[in-house]
């Protein structure tokens, strides 16, 4: 693979220049809009012809390929992500990328959730199942492959903690020194906690996500630090894989739907990529819708497009306790935006009380995901009572981080503790019945056999109740 195989092109004014020529801030200079790396074979802006006359790699032998390393004993062919090595040509040489084997992640079906909406198929792609347990270590393994290569002793990131974690780690496997900017007080403390155990020099600024960007951003255009945030365009790159994977382990059947939690926004559009890619290349028949929910808390992208059609963002002071996504002026939305248009899907928001539920519900099934996971189930409920999404569609829910990230609040809703007593209140009966069910708080006891067996058989009845 050679870097000359690749550029990059502004997402704004198309302006396209060569991977390595990129400021450090990854903008275009001429109109600060964002890259996209762009191959022989990607498709022009409008989508109708490749961007040069080479020919497109064919469909089957990829299929082959990527089949077929799945039996090698080599990193870069037991990585999830460079498995597809051959549609992210973004290195020159694979002994700089850096890999813990990410991707490979499971695919689950949902039955409890399936049987309640009346929608015969949904399953659940589970990118909490990487290495530090969420979906950002599918991009940093590429972007920071790229970091490695170009010569960079450090790299560095804003985050609300999976992409500290995720950055943390990949550097330490690396050898290069990390920084991480974290909005002080507003964190998981688990994400924290990897992030200073894999060696990063850590930095909590009395600001949120947003405060800590610009900062960063000034910080990269003054010292020889490269950028992690997905503002880079080389996260997005191993951000797509997951499409390639998911559409394998169907036996390459494309579902109707794909339901992505919608916080900084690149995660939607860079799977938005990958199934472009992939129909393009003739890979897929059709390419899949791509919906985004948000917290209502943290709902600029929502707002946007309900108050001015998506013409301008409109920030918001971020609240939501899923701390993935609490971000409220998210670099991403255009990309996002273009995301929903070109594949025809939605962009809705869900309450604290929706998320919670959700998150329940995902747990029943003996899964388990982030609170910021949980938004694509709630937000599919509401897709579905809209009429969006039928029951004979196949819906594919994208869970980010794993269940543990964030096991304070796992605890506190089980224990009745999440919530104030006023947005107690705002809950319906039914939901508050759906609460009582899936609530399972520990059961505390003197160590007598006869006081435990009358505990145990007081919750046999209410089973067979």
């Amino acid at each position: 693979m050679k870097i000359a195989t690749h550029e990059l092109r502004c997402t704004e004014c198309g302006a396209r220049i060569a991977g390595t020529a990129v400021n450090s801030i990854f903008r275009c200079p001429t109109c600060n809009g964002l890259y996209d790396v762009i191959y022989p074979w990607s498709t022009l802006p409008n989508g109708d012809t490749p961007a040069s006359d080479s020919k497109l790699p064919n469909a089957s032998a990829l299929r082959w390929l990527w089949q077929e390393r799945r039996t090698s004993s080599l990193a870069v062919d037991q990585s999830g992500v460079w498995r597809f090595r051959d549609l992210l040509p973004i290195v020159d040489d694979l002994d700089h990328v850096v890999t813990l084997r990410e991707g490979n992640t499971p695919l689950y079906d949902l039955p409890r959730a399936s049987k309640a909406l009346g929608v015969d198929w949904i399953l659940a792609k589970h990118q909490g199942m990487n290495p530090t347990g969420s979906f950002k270590d599918t991009g940093m393994t590429a972007a920071l492959s790229v970091a490695r290569e170009r010569g960079f002793e450090w790299v560095a990131c804003a985050s609300t903690g999976n992409t500290s974690a995720a950055m943390a780690a990949y550097a330490a496997r690396a050898g290069l020194r990390s920084i991480v900017f974290i909005p002080e007080g507003k964190i998981a403390w688990g994400k924290l906690s990897q992030s200073m155990d894999y060696g990063a020099l850590t930095i909590q600024l009395r600001t949120d996500f947003d405060g800590c960007v610009r900062v960063l951003t000034d910080l990269v255009t003054r010292f020889p630090i490269y950028l992690l945030n997905s503002v880079n365009p080389y996260r997005l790159e191993g951000q797509k894989t997951p499409a390639f994977e998911l559409v394998e382990q169907l036996e390459w059947q494309v579902p109707e739907h794909i339901i992505v939690p919608g916080g900084n926004l690149a995660n939607g559009s860079a799977l938005a990529k990958g199934f472009s890619e992939m129909h393009h290349l003739g890979l897929i028949p059709r390419i899949p819708r791509v919906s985004i929910i948000q917290a209502e808390g943290a709902n600029p992208l929502f707002r946007s497009i309900a108050e001015n059609n998506g013409q301008e963002l409109i920030p918001v002071k971020a609240n939501t306790r899923a701390t993935a996504i609490r971000i409220g002026n998210p670099a991403s939305w255009r990309k996002a935006l273009r995301a929903l248009r070109t594949t025809g899907g939605w962009c809705e928001q869900v309450s604290e009380q929706e998320i919670a539920l959700a998150k329940a519900e995902i747990g029943a099934e003996g899964i388990g995901c982030e609170p910021a996971s949980a938004v694509t189930l709630a937000g599919l409920k509401k897709l579905v009572a809209q009429g969006r999404i039928g029951r004979e569609e196949r819906v594919v829910l994208i869970l980010t981080g794993h269940t543990l990230k964030d096991s304070a609040y796992t605890i506190d809703y089980h224990r009745g503790e999440l919530f104030t007593d006023a947005e107690n209140a705002q809950i319906s009966l039914a939901d508050q019945a759906a609460h009582a069910a899936l609530r399972k708080p520990p059961i505390v006891l003197d160590p007598d056999t006869d006081t435990v067996f009358r505990a145990l058989e007081s919750q046999m009845k209410l089973v067979h109740a």
